[in-house]
């Protein structure tokens, strides 16, 4: 199923950087891979097979690779959903203002959550929307993947290790750079690292409230759990009806946040990847893709194994 797309969402979409980079995406899937219980880990292995060595880590920057083919074209809004709101003195993401064409990050993994468990899809088809959630889980928590504001940051010029640039592609730059230097340039180390951090670390206390699909100002009569979010899902499959998620909302609205809080800050001139900016990014970056790897575990595990399965 493809969404119809807006010309001018297109445009703005194609030019766009992406991210959190490849190393970026492809360390959510291997933080992702340390968690999922027994029957998602079976389906991702299955459908990714070799091509991607099992591993939702290699699976997860293709949504990247191939949204500027003219074949997948349609795809390039689906990265993002621009929140127009007004950092940094107030942010904010809503559905029906940010997201009323149904053509946003929010209804595309609400789409291709149907499509992972429908059953009439071929296994080409049902890879493809594997490797799409694997991806938009990842972005859903970049915050200028959930901003309006000068192109999520593409419009912002910036400086990244003496090499002029914008804001937005100032965060593969710095992932790089604190791959290099505190990780050996590697993603997995990287990965195993969060991972640690989570089991027994200083994400440990922490991992629970990620996986809640409730703002912070609900009451506990009112939160949402992912399985409530998902109950449903395999009836929706076969709909062609979109239905939105509680859960990607949610947290759309927890990375946007970032974009008043930190993201906007720096100052005008100061190289970003060597300055205290990028001392004040690197914990935000970590904590977020370690939350999204997280997510998109319990994500896959409530789809194929009915529960999130995680401590």
């Amino acid at each position: 199923m493809k969404f119809a797309t807006l010309a001018s969402a297109l445009a703005l979409s194609v030019c766009s950087v992406h991210g959190w980079g490849e190393n970026g995406h492809m360390t959510v899937g291997f933080v992702a891979m340390q968690f999922l219980s027994p029957k998602a880990l079976s389906f991702v292995q299955t459908s990714l097979g070799s091509t991607y060595n099992e591993s939702l880590g290699p699976a997860a920057p293709w949504a990247d690779t191939v949204r500027s083919e003219a074949a997948f074209s349609w795809s390039a809004p689906f990265h993002f959903v621009d929140a127009e709101d007004n950092p940094p003195t107030s942010c904010s993401v809503v559905e029906t203002r940010d997201c009323a064409s149904n053509n946003c990050i929010l209804t595309a993994i609400a789409n291709y959550t149907s499509r992972v468990v429908s059953k009439t899809l071929s296994a080409e088809q049902t890879q493809e929307a594997l490797k799409f959630i694997d991806h938009f889980i990842g972005d859903i928590g970049q915050p200028l993947h959930v901003e309006a504001l000068e192109v999520g940051g593409n419009d912002i010029t910036a400086t990244c290790n003496k090499e002029s640039t914008n804001l937005h592609a100032v965060n593969t730059g710095m992932i790089d750079t604190l791959l290099e230097a505190n990780y050996g340039n590697s993603v997995t180390t990287w990965a195993s690292t969060l991972v640690t951090r989570i089991k027994t670390g200083a994400y440990k206390s922490l991992a629970a409230g990620w996986i809640s699909c409730s703002s912070p100002t609900e009451t506990l009569s009112t939160k949402r759990s992912i399985e409530e979010d998902l109950a449903d899902i395999h009836t929706r499959a076969s709909s062609a009806t979109i239905t939105p998620l509680q859960c990607p909302l949610v947290w759309a609205s927890e990375a946007n946040a970032f974009d008043c809080s930190f993201v906007f800050s720096f100052t005008k001139g100061e190289d970003l990847c060597t300055s205290s900016y990028f001392t004040g990014a690197v914990p935000i970056i970590e904590t977020q893709i370690a939350k999204q790897g997280y997510r998109l575990a319990a994500w896959l595990n409530v789809l194929f194994d009915g529960a999130t399965n995680l401590p």
